[in-house]
């Protein structure tokens, strides 16, 4: 994986780098103008060959290597970050790296059957594992390169044909993770620059483009790519035949080099799929692959997509970091994917011995209980819906059946279903199909009776049965019983040149808020009379001023500064309109005013009031704390 593991005032400070990153789906330039329109691919032959991945919504993803067992520690050191990354951010010489890792590898409690059927369990459709990562080595018995894990390790067997004989038995679809572009362990690679003068490392020898300023190294990457990815490539597609090509960092080789590697994979495999970081400035080829460590997930269009999770922030196993996720956040995170029609490839970084560590073995047990009761259903083979997000949570469909996907349940027992058009004829828990539960229309809502007690504290999955083709109001129902009310901007329209952030945690927020006419923007309903407390979420990194004098909103000249947000936000609701002045931080949360708001339909809007920096600030949320009727 790309070391995208960043503090969050780091992210904010490089908006470049975050405008340059390949998995930014809302950046992404129309094929036409990237010089790629002869790449896209056939969107007839494209829906076919991607009807099980549509439909499995759920896979596991695996980094395994030879350095697992090192679990992100060398000579006495522990570091943060990815695992998989330890032979660069040690700086590992290749022949050390030979001696010490590659010679010693023997993860004899490996179980391949044991791991197929635990993902099989937790409900994955979809396997895919690391073939060759960064560092070069094969864990595979390849042909084209001796640099593997049966000829140089002591372990002497092929991991990767157990896999895919153990996916074929239990009906899993396989496929490989192949590191394309990035290559620590070759002098022709791209990316050592400890052992070698080579670019695409940590040094940025000739820079991030260096086949602008190295062209010397062109036709020695190009060598690479000739005598081992390509043929590795087609080495792996004939001798276990995959399903999926994951490949990654594509932004280390020129396009050209990228475009040779997708087509020779192609040529290979004519169905097979190809994922997203195939091809530098063309953030999809069969389908969009998210940020890393995904947290929140906007609207994708019809594009195929997958988020990418790990259990903890690292994706190969890292000792020193248990900063690990529960099973509730994967829960609800496969279940907001499913409802934008995206896919999870949830990761885990198994030891070095071959087994699954003892907090990822208890992440995936809690979400197998979960989807032995609901997944099948509401998850596997469902849809988008036309509702709006729903304040209790996400919803999902098969046909005109209806999954309500209830993270917040209901206190008094009353769950409205906001904006269903449709007629419903039977409702029940998925849990219990045998009890129907009562239902009555009022408007445009469906009020529900549930239980008092909350099923299932993680996500409830309530069943209603519809009469007919879902039709839905697209505005959002405000709540009027929760505590609050939580508008999440990756849920919203943006006008102007507002655009989403990244999906990882530290940039999940609206960016390029600049001037007047960049907005963040609800369409709501409110069905009665309310008084709402108005909170905010945003961040805001301080500004830094320069001598440069610029004329103010009134005529007077005011600082304007080079770097950071500043200014005034308003957010306006029904025609209410209140103002504050941004406040700098890396996560600030604050009450905006109160509200009285009238029922009916109308925008809620966050946009610049004035902006005194580079950008005003990136907005999070809106909280509405309802006060009194």
């Amino acid at each position: 994986m790309k070391n995208m593991k960043k503090h969050f005032s780091t992210i904010i400070l490089t908006a470049a780098l975050s405008a340059s990153t390949l998995s930014c789906f809302a950046q992404k330039q129309p094929a036409s103008e990237t010089g790629l329109s002869a790449m896209v691919p056939d969107k007839e032959q494209l829906d076919k060959r991607m009807q099980w991945f549509d439909n499995a919504r759920f896979g596991m993803f695996i980094h395994w290597g030879v350095y697992s067992p090192l679990a992100c520690s060398w000579n006495g050191k522990r570091y943060n970050g990815y695992g998989e990354h330890i032979q660069r951010m040690a700086r590992i010489p290749v022949e050390v790296y030979k001696k010490e890792v590659v010679a010693g590898f023997n993860p004899e409690e490996f179980d391949a059957e044991e791991w197929i059927r635990i993902a099989k369990e937790t409900g994955m459709g979809y396997f895919i594992i690391t073939s060759k990562h960064h560092d070069g080595f094969a864990m595979y018995d390849s042909k084209v390169s001796d640099y593997n894990i049966v000829k140089a390790t002591p372990f002497g067997r092929d991991p990767m044909k157990e896999l895919r004989e153990a996916c074929r038995k239990a009906g899993i679809k396989f496929g490989f993770y192949y590191s394309h572009a990035f290559d620590w362990g070759e002098k022709n690679g791209v990316g050592n620059d400890w052992d070698y003068d080579n670019p695409g490392g940590d040094k940025l020898l000739g820079g991030r483009d260096w086949w602008e300023t190295r062209k010397e190294f062109l036709p020695v990457a190009r060598k690479y790519v000739d005598e081992k990815a390509i043929p590795q490539i087609r080495e792996l597609i004939a001798n276990y035949d995959p399903d999926i090509m994951w490949y990654d960092t594509p932004h280390k080789l020129p396009v050209e080099e990228c475009i040779r590697i997708v087509k020779a994979t192609r040529e290979a495999s004519p169905d097979i799929i190809i994922n997203g970081r195939a091809i530098a400035g063309f953030d999809r080829y069969d389908y969009y692959n998210t940020n890393d460590c995904p947290y929140e997930f906007s609207n994708y269009g019809d594009s195929y997509w997958e988020g990418i999770p790990t259990t903890n922030n690292s994706y190969a196993y890292n000792e020193n970091d248990n900063d690990y996720k529960p099973a509730s956040f994967f829960i609800k995170l496969l279940v907001k994917a499913a409802a934008r029609n995206g896919n999870i490839l949830m990761n885990i970084g198994p030891m070095g011995n071959g087994k699954f560590s003892t907090p990822d073995r208890t992440i995936l047990k809690g979400i197998a209980d979960w989807w032995k009761v609901n997944g099948e259903a509401s998850i596997r083979g469902t849809k988008a819906t036309p509702l709006a997000v729903q304040s209790w949570g996400e919803t999902t469909r098969k046909g005109n059946k209806l999954y309500l996907h209830v993270f917040d349940w209901p206190e008094d027992g009353k769950l409205c279903v906001g904006g269903l058009l449709t007629d419903v004829k039977r409702a029940y828990l998925l849990s219990n199909p045998q009890k129907s539960l009562k239902y009555v229309r009022s408007g445009k809502d469906v009020w529900v009776d549930v239980p008092l007690n909350c099923p299932d504290a993680v996500n409830t999955v309530v069943v209603l049965e519809c009469t007919s083709e879902l039709k839905a109001d697209s505005r959002r129902r405000l709540s009027t019983t929760q505590p609050v009310d939580y508008l999440r901007t990756f849920d919203a329209r943006l006008e102007g040149n507002a655009r989403y952030g990244g999906e990882e945690v530290e940039a999940q927020c609206v960016q390029n808020m600049t001037q007047k006419g960049d907005a963040v923007v609800w369409s709501v309903r409110l069905d009665k009379p309310m008084t709402y407390e108005v909170g905010i979420a945003y961040v805001a990194p301080a500004p830094k001023y320069e001598d440069e004098l610029v004329e103010g909103d009134a005529g007077k000249e005011v600082r304007k500064a080079s770097k950071g947000a500043a200014g005034v936000y308003s957010v306006t609701l029904g025609g209410k309109r209140l103002t504050k002045k941004v406040r700098n931080g890396a996560d600030i949360t604050e009450a905006v005013g109160t509200v009285t708001l009238p029922a009916g339909e109308y925008d809620i809007r966050i946009e610049p009031e004035s902006v005194t920096a580079v950008e005003l600030f990136r907005p999070r949320y809106i909280s509405l704390k309802p006060l009194k009727n």
